[in-house]
């Protein structure tokens, strides 16, 4: 985490941070309205109701990446020091310790995990002839993460039920030198917790590209699946690099606050390029080829035939 911002460059991590904070929450409100302007635009055309099956879960992906970013604004000590203790004004260092492990077990146990399933869940259903039920895909996020964030709870709140573990595997929250504030720190049993998960989602998100571009014929859409892949299989080897890493310097240096945010960056890059590749662009598609379809509503002999629409709606339907 970051320690108190003390300093020009602290200063400038801290604004950096909260400036992409808001560009991913803008990004995300941008995907919500995409999303329900498809949802509603499939009452009335006929030919989008096919491509609106995923809805909510392309939205639960939203969900989680907004909340994932806000969740982000606890482990800035400036923000819960004057944005958030002034409501609490009798809140012990103990107590407010307790937001650097709130911040840390729903991080790194479930908010980004959660988007990272709900990642491959989408790229798993692009193979697939039959679109399952959104149950399913609620099930599917929540089984995956469940373990994780159980892990995540026992080790930041129980303290790993009191094991004999040096301070470093546990400690996520130290006092700052220089004024009564907390400063939050990435435990290393959570940050290993959170790379073997890392390295199993690796293995199964890379199957599911590699069938995902062999399966797909569309040029275009396996760009897009090779884009993502490649930003993922970049980015979270380096996130848990800087997660592992951290731990070699305290809380309150530059270097660590450095680290912290390549951790934070790291994970806002998955999610902007995830909503913008499996969100936005495949709204727009399915947007454009519905407005060339065969409207439901018009005479057969006033419109191009269905023959001719079918290549560019199975191609929109191939892409969402």
């Amino acid at each position: 985490m970051f320690h108190n911002p003390s300093g020009a460059f602290l200063n400038l991590l801290d604004s950096s941070t909260l400036c992409c904070i808001t560009a991913i929450l803008l990004l995300s409100l941008i995907s919500v309205a995409f999303v329900f302007h498809l949802r509603l635009k499939s009452r009335s055309v006929q030919h989008l109701q096919r491509f609106n099956s995923l809805w909510m879960v392309r939205l639960l992906l939203v969900l989680l990446i907004a909340i994932w970013a806000s969740n982000e604004l606890f482990r800035l000590s400036f923000f819960r020091r004057n944005y958030l203790f002034p409501f609490f004004p009798s809140l012990t260092l103990t107590q407010q310790a307790s937001f650097c492990k709130i911040h840390i077990v729903f991080s790194l146990g479930f908010f980004e995990p959660g988007f990272l399933v709900t990642l491959l869940f989408l790229i798993n259903v692009s193979t697939e002839k039959k679109t399952p039920h959104t149950t399913w895909a609620i099930a599917f996020v929540l089984a995956n993460c469940f373990p994780v964030l159980a892990l995540q709870v026992l080790l930041v709140f129980f303290s790993g039920l009191h094991l004999p573990w040096p301070e470093i595997f546990l400690r996520s929250s130290v006092v700052s030198k220089s004024e009564e504030v907390i400063l939050c720190q990435y435990p290393l049993m959570s940050s290993i917790v959170f790379g073997a998960f890392g390295i199993w989602y690796l293995m199964g998100f890379s199957l599911a590209c590699f069938k995902a571009v062999n399966l797909v014929i569309n040029k275009g859409l396996r760009r897009r699946i090779c884009a993502l892949s490649f930003t993922v299989m970049i980015m979270l080897p380096l996130q848990i690099l800087f997660l592992v890493s951290s731990v070699l310097w305290g809380p309150e240096e530059n270097i660590y606050a450095t680290f912290a945010f390549f951790v934070f960056g790291t994970t806002l890059v998955i999610a902007a390029v995830g909503e913008g590749i499996l969100v936005i662009k495949p709204t727009v598609d399915s947007l454009v080829a519905g407005e060339d379809a065969l409207p439901a509503f018009l005479p057969r002999e006033q419109t191009a035939s269905e023959e001719q629409q079918l290549p560019k709606l199975e191609d929109a339907r191939v892409q969402v």
